[in-house]
């Protein structure tokens, strides 16, 4: 696994140093995920946390509660108003530098949510959350979308850190078109070429994936649940897709010379707890 520390020149610069940036493009091109340790202030993620852990009881009591295969692990949106909208994650410097040298300027963050590690023993089927765009393919495609994972503690295979399958993203055998799940041979020959693995590092660092990467989530084994914020990176190619919601008075928030977020800007109070990825709970597909 590659993790980056970043150094004190990078933190004040807000920038991987241009040896980092290539080191971290090299680890998702081949590994197909790279960890940049300190890029998200902990005192930002100790407020969403108490927030989230809030919702979550309110999250719960849903009767169409968004489970993501079992009652483990649970899809939640983070408040997307003040004063839980902070820079340093939905415009994190370090990952729009990682997604601008890897999808090419004007790309666009079509996703703000997440997904929380309830204790449990259960754990979800080796999947990628998209496949390759055409089907039939020799060898993998470029990347054409990241996903940035922010949980909001330290994260361990305690607490049921994602598995993750190193390389698997260039495995031709998942296509966008067909169902996300993989069949057991395809995992068997993939295992023989390079097992899985679940990450450790500590809050405040950030994973980001090719999406087509195979993962799981897997059973958080402590007694506390285990919040995971997820943005997800778009190639200018595929444009935006469906807008999320954020208040009115935040369009300068999110203004950035080389990303675009998808977003809709409304009056009315956003209900984060009916909603799935930014999407009314009926309109919404897990």
């Amino acid at each position: 696994m590659v993790a980056i520390d970043m150094t004190g020149e990078e933190k004040a610069s807000g920038a991987l140093t241009p040896e980092n940036l290539q080191t971290a493009v090299k680890a998702i091109r081949n590994d197909g995920f790279v960890v940049l340790n300190g890029v998200v202030d902990t005192a930002h993620l100790d407020i969403l946390h108490e927030r989230m852990l809030e919702d979550l009881k309110l999250l719960q009591s849903r009767k169409d509660a968004p489970f993501n295969w079992n009652a483990g692990n649970i899809q939640q949106d983070p408040p997307p108003f003040m004063p839980y909208l902070f820079k340093d994650i939905l415009l994190n410097p370090f990952a729009i530098q990682v997604g601008k040298e890897v999808l090419g300027e004007g790309f666009s963050n079509s996703f703000y949510s997440g997904n929380t590690a309830l204790p449990s023993d259960a754990r979800q089927p080796v999947h990628g959350d998209t496949g390759h765009l055409w089907p039939e393919l020799e060898h993998a495609h470029p990347a054409h979308m990241l996903v940035v994972n922010i949980p909001t503690v330290d994260v361990s295979p305690e607490n049921g850190s994602t598995e993750i399958w190193p390389g698997s993203h260039k495995d031709v055998t998942l296509v966008s078109t067909h169902g996300i799940e993989l069949p057991a041979e395809a995992l068997e020959e993939r295992r023989k070429v390079a097992p899985p693995l679940q990450p450790t590092f500590k809050r405040g660092g950030i994973l980001i994936r090719d999406m087509r990467l195979w993962h799981a989530g897997m059973p958080n084994r402590t007694q506390n649940p285990r919040p995971m914020i997820a943005l997800i990176f778009n190639a200018p190619f595929l444009g935006v897709g469906e807008p999320l919601r954020f208040p009115k008075g935040t369009e300068s928030f999110f203004e950035h010379p080389y990303m675009r977020t998808a977003a809709r800007f409304v009056d009315e109070p956003i209900d984060h707890i009916y909603t799935v990825g930014g999407y009314k709970a009926e309109e919404a597909v897990r």
